[in-house]
């Protein structure tokens, strides 16, 4: 049956064709891919040139197959069934028979980029990601039709309960719940894009939105030869230059005039010859600057560059760049395998990807692809060409600016995804640094900048709609989106909000405006952003969004400016039998990824059950970077996970948040009569964290790109180490660190003295294993950053000695060092050998000191040294180069280092050698009991005790006998008889004795008298003790 279409739908695709722009249309029901014979024969009478290109993408099965005969079988099966209608079949496969197709798979999508095509059809919608629409939507060229496919639905509301394929790699084991955020603001937006045409399978335009009742068809701008102003002046140029060598040529090849103008720029700095250029090429995907570049290395051949360097994050970035430059030199009649050949690459990865041309007509010339990385190995340059700069480090990109001419392009936006940190940081840099030395030296040494933007798009006409429309569904041209901060509040007056999701993926005016901002910071921030990223923001169900404002003023009504934003995942809550099950194999499921890491890095299959969140992104404000904000944002997350800020007591019963019924947003209705609008009766979108009840959670944990700023951020906040990857990433050059940070919880008992509570064990294992490392994996990072992780204790001047450091070293002496070792390192001390003579000992010594068993104050510089020397085995010239310092500087430092270890060992090994002679034993000297007066009195006591007893006692005869008189001669009686008698009646006799006898008997007296003294001395000493 035969039936009219509706007029709306010729109209807009002729209105595309006329203005050189896209339309597209949605097409809902089982046989809504019988429709596209006739959209695309409504397109093929439109236009003027042949047939439309066809580009069909889809999952993994095509309902009719590619093949000739396997089609011709399932049509038959169709009909069979009466799945298809027999007057329909000859239509559909007289046009897979006759249209140029291209199938592919969405998951090789990428091999379609840079090809154009006339039509686009996209059915699978269950597994089409933000990416892939826009990588496919960007190949039509304008006035071609995008067709989204989609099976038969009740209501286009049951998009927003629609399971997408990707929802599977965001379920985790403990979030299981995926909600279709995404696709109600597509259908939302669809609804506003004035090219898009949503309709049944009979091609009934479904009143979705107010502008598809009436489209008007538009008037033709072009002039009598059918081109636009634009395309006129583009025309004039190429006439004007025709004549010119080598401009002529290569303008010739220019799609549109910016691209023109661009290569008239570039073609100036190179046959200018001073090779103080930097040019800078900004635009968009799909505008030709990749083209643009080609065309002037094209122009530096023929102006006679001999050495000209191409770099890119990859060979594969630079496929459009090299065929580019063959077409340009083609132009300017070289012939390749005459003229020049074309080097391929060998490595299957890069899939035979140009790495370099070589040129020999004049005299011999190379174009040669150089990694980012090798950039130490660039000489004798003359032109260096820089493509998709914003994807290479910037301290890369700057270190590869040198005294030769330099073009650099980059992708301000896109679905490739990049960052503006190239724009914000390095080309103002450049700017201001181009005018600060024009105004100094003058104008003949200073190095000139000059900066061109491409807005024009190749394929289609500018203001195209579904450009438009695909740049604020997707967030991608955000370059006009950060607003400028009214007012910088300090960090502390700041608080820390949380963004209610469901709102804020709701297409409401105000929810738009705000998560535009809050990606344009991500965007501002982050060297490498996909449009993926929206989608895992929208719709993941363990990620959640914070945001940090300054103090908001209620009574404006207006939003408040976004100083920060913070993207958190929740991980773990793993079950013991999930943990021991992946470690017995040896495999990781997607999602949690620190829980699983950390279980493969330790074998631990406890630390999965604990919960804990990590910190996806962060991004500051452009105008706020380096004023505390970050930190701000940090502190506050932990406070509120650690449960500071909120008024909720523990035995509350937890409130979950009211869940948004999808069915109440729309009236129940058929598809004919469905009006689309954003839902009513949503959440605030802000919530003030004291306001929510905070997840019970163990940690918070950061993965992230191995820099010196970003390791020192997160130190600073008390996050430590537990992994760093020993592959560098192939982009940027940086190995993946993982850090946590462990929360206050009652649920884990650890001892007060580890200051990173449960993760000490760990934190020391990831030292030990990092320190061993150092030699091979990362023996080319940057040693200040290899010290900060590694972080051992260099100053020990407050440090008090004990024995487990003697014990420590005492054992290095027994076990490692010989008596021989020491010699030799003695020798060097006092400067009489050569430092060469005691490289064998600098790892055993740098590997004992750097695990803190060797308590030795080092300055920074000779720790350095050491560092270098000892754990990552440089070179004295590789040190010298990586410290900046001369040659001579580090063998001083090495010297004072290596005198510094011998002078604490030696005294070591001296105490262990004294501990072992032998000494006398020490006399203890003990204090008396009684005082001295107390024992004089009893000394006293005793003499006269002694002297009365004597006193009384009988005399002895034998003591008086000593006293006889000698009466030998009867002198006594003469002595009476005679008259001199004295009135004492003591009478005097001589003595018969001689004077020897008196001598000894003298003696015998003084002898006895000194031995009853001693006596006494005696007997009162052993009294007192």
């Amino acid at each position: 049956m035969r039936k009219k279409v509706d007029e709306r739908i010729r109209t807009l695709i002729e209105n595309g064709v006329r203005q050189r722009q896209r339309s597209m249309f949605v097409i809902v029901g089982d046989k809504s891919r019988d429709q596209i014979v006739n959209l695309n024969y409504m397109l093929s009478k439109s236009r003027v040139k042949s047939r439309p290109s066809v580009l069909w993408c889809y999952r993994d099965k095509l309902e009719i197959s590619s093949h000739k005969k396997k089609r011709a079988k399932q049509i038959k099966k169709l009909m069979q069934r009466g799945l298809m209608d027999p007057e329909k079949a000859d239509p559909f496969s007289l046009f897979l028979e006759t249209s140029d197709i291209t199938y592919c798979l969405y998951r090789d999508s990428e091999r379609v980029l840079g090809n154009t095509f006339g039509m686009c059809i996209l059915q699978d919608f269950e597994a089409l990601t933000p990416n892939l629409l826009a990588r496919t939507i960007e190949t039509v060229e304008g006035g071609g039709l995008i067709i989204l496919l989609l099976r038969s639905l009740s209501s286009l509301t049951s998009l927003y309960t629609m399971v997408m394929d990707v929802h599977e790699r965001f379920r985790t084991e403990s979030h299981t719940q995926a909600a279709a955020r995404f696709n109600e603001r597509f259908l939302l937006s669809i609804a506003s894009c004035k090219a898009c045409v949503v309709m049944d399978d009979e091609l009934n335009i479904l009143p979705i939105s107010s502008h598809m009742k009436f489209i008007p068809p538009v008037t033709n701008n072009e002039d009598s030869e059918g081109l636009s102003k634009r395309e006129r002046e583009l025309k004039d140029i190429k006439d004007q230059l025709r004549e010119d060598f080598p401009v002529g040529p290569l303008i010739a090849k220019c799609c549109t005039l910016d691209q023109g103008n661009a290569v008239i720029n570039f073609l100036d700095s190179i046959l200018d010859k001073s090779l103080r250029n930097t040019v800078a090429l900004l635009a968009a995907r799909g505008r030709g600057k990749s083209a643009a570049l080609g065309l002037a290395i094209a122009g530096a051949i023929a102006a006679g560059y001999s050495n000209i360097f191409v770099t890119a994050p990859s060979p594969e970035n630079l496929k459009t760049l090299f065929d580019f430059v063959c077409k340009g030199i083609n132009a300017l009649e070289y012939k390749e395998h005459l003229h020049y050949d074309v080097v391929k690459s060998s490595d299957p990865e890069l899939k035979k990807a140009t790495i370099q041309i070589n040129v020999y007509k004049q005299h011999r010339q190379t174009i040669q692809y150089l990694k980012p990385h090798d950039h130490g190995k660039l000489s004798q340059v003359e032109l260096l060409v820089i493509d998709e700069a914003a994807a290479i480090p910037l301290p890369i990109v700057k270190s590869m600016l040198g005294p030769y001419l330099v073009f650099l392009s980059s992708t301000v936006n896109g679905y490739e995804g990049t960052g503006r940190s190239l724009s914000l940081k390095l080309l103002q840099q450049l700017e201001s640094q181009s005018h600060s030395s024009a105004q100094s030296n003058g104008s003949n040494s200073s190095r000139l900048f000059k900066k061109i933007e491409l807005n024009e798009s190749i394929r289609y006409a500018s203001g195209d709609p579904i450009e438009t429309w695909l740049n604020d569904l997707l967030c991608l041209d955000l370059a006009n989106s950060i607003p400028n901060i009214s007012r910088l509040p300090h960090p502390k007056e700041c608080d820390l909000y949380y963004v209610n999701r469901d709102t804020l993926f709701s297409y409401h005016k105000e929810s738009e405006i705000f998560l535009q901002r809050m990606m344009a910071l991500y965007v501002a921030s982050h060297y490498k952003n996909s449009p993926n990223d929206l989608q895992l923001m929208a719709d993941a169900p363990a990620h959640h969004l914070f945001v940090l404002l300054g103090p908001v003023d209620e009574s404006k009504n207006q939003l408040p400016d976004i100083l920060c934003v913070i993207q958190v995942c929740l991980e773990g809550q793993i079950s013991r039998k999930s943990a021991l099950k992946s470690l017995s194999e040896g495999r990781s499921p997607s999602g949690d990824q620190i829980p699983w890491k950390f279980c493969e890095q330790f074998q631990d299959n406890v630390f999965p059950s604990l919960s804990g969140a990590r910190i996806v992104r962060i991004a500051v404000h452009p105008s706020a970077l380096r004023l505390g904000y970050g930190s701000a944002a940090v502190d506050l997350l932990t406070r509120y996970y650690e449960g500071q800020m909120t008024l909720f007591a523990d035995d509350d019963e937890e409130t979950e948040e009211p869940e948004v019924k999808i069915t109440e947003a729309v009236e129940k209705a058929s598809l004919l009569e469905e009006n689309i609008k954003p839902r009513a009766n949503l959440p605030p979108l802000l919530v003030h964290l004291r306001e929510r009840r905070p997840e019970k959670l163990h940690y918070l944990g950061v993965s992230f790109g191995l820099t010196q700023e970003l390791f020192r951020f997160w130190r600073k906040h008390n996050f430590y180490p537990f992994y760093v990857g020993q592959i560098s990433s192939a982009v940027t050059g940086e190995h993946t660190c993982m850090v946590l940070k462990p929360l206050n919880s009652d649920d884990i008992e650890v001892s007060e003295s580890n200051k990173c509570g449960f993760l000490d064990p760990f934190y020391q294992d990831f030292r030990q294993r990092f320190r061993r490392l150092l030699g091979t994996s990362f023996r080319h990072l940057n040693f200040k950053l290899a010290m900060s992780v590694l972080a051992s204790k260099i100053d020990y001047s407050n440090h008090e000695p004990s024995d487990y450091d003697s014990n420590a070293s005492s054992k290095l002496l027994r076990d490692v060092l010989s008596p021989h070792d020491m010699k030799r390192l003695e020798a060097y001390s006092n400067n009489l050998v050569d430092y060469h003579l005691i490289l064998d000992l600098v790892p055993i010594l740098a590997h004992q000191y750097f695990s803190e068993k060797l308590p030795v104050s080092l300055h920074g510089a000779q720790a350095a040294v050491l560092f270098c020397m000892g754990l990552q085995d440089k070179d004295v010239g590789a040190v010298k180069e990586e410290l900046g310092i001369e040659r001579e500087q580090v063998l001083s430092n090495f010297i004072k280092t290596m005198k510094k270890l011998y002078s604490y060992l030696h005294n070591i090994a001296g105490k262990e050698i004294e501990a072992t002679l032998p000494r006398l034993k020490e006399i203890e000297m003990l204090p008396l009991n009684k005082s001295m007066d107390e024992d004089l009195a009893e000394a006293a006591k005793e003499v006269e005790e002694k002297r009365r007893a004597a006193d009384e006692a009988p005399v002895d005869p034998k003591f008086l006998q000593k006293y006889a008189i000698d009466d030998g001669d009867n002198e006594i009686e003469k002595a009476l008889k005679s008259a001199k008698v004295s009135a004492s009646g003591v009478i005097s006799i001589k003595s018969n004795k001689t004077k020897a006898d008196k001598k000894e008997k003298h003696k015998e007296t003084g002898k006895s008298k000194r031995k009853g003294t001693d006596g006494g001395r005696s007997e009162s000493k052993k009294k007192r003790s």
